[in-house]
């Protein structure tokens, strides 16, 4: 219950469509988020070494950047390929946006899976922290498949059940 009431609260505060400035030149680009040299390589199965906040960070940055293609943000989803028109869908959203930004905080890793609870901004105030679940898949930290389509909603593109 308390994940579709952050939700909720998220939506009204986030509301990413038809909302913000035309001014896209506070969106800036982010790093490519590397591996941690510790963890499993590519199609390892061992556990990869716990995520930083800024490697988090960063997959919701480039996730959010309308400068990147969707061809890019498929692959900071677990499983994007299958998300690619809801990704177009909020990158048309994203155009005319703002600025979002991330804070990122109580990590746990346990494996290749990481949950952090993340508080967003927006050019219209500040969602309360939520959690939010990411996957070391194939060398790199991924947004689960879920808390991908929880972004995707936010930005009026939510998935649909497959």
């Amino acid at each position: 219950m308390s994940m579709v009431m952050a939700a909720a609260a998220m939506a009204a505060t986030v509301g990413l469509t038809a909302c913000g400035s035309d001014d896209k030149s506070d969106v800036k680009a982010t790093a490519t988020v590397a591996a941690p040299t510790s963890a499993a390589g590519h199609g390892d199965h061992g556990s990869a070494a716990a995520p930083t906040a800024a490697a988090l960070t960063a997959v919701l940055d480039a996730l959010s950047d309308p400068g990147k293609s969707t061809a890019e943000k498929t692959k900071l989803i677990v499983g994007g390929e299958k998300r690619t028109a809801n990704i177009d869908q909020m990158n048309q959203a994203l155009g005319s946006y703002g600025k979002l930004t991330y804070a990122v905080a109580d990590i746990t890793a346990s494996g290749n899976t990481a949950t952090a609870q993340v508080t967003i901004t927006s050019p219209h105030g500040t969602a309360p922290a939520m959690p939010m679940t990411w996957e070391y898949v194939e060398g790199t930290w991924k947004l689960s498949d879920a808390s991908g389509c929880l972004m995707l909603g936010f930005a009026q593109a939510p998935c649909v059940p497959a």
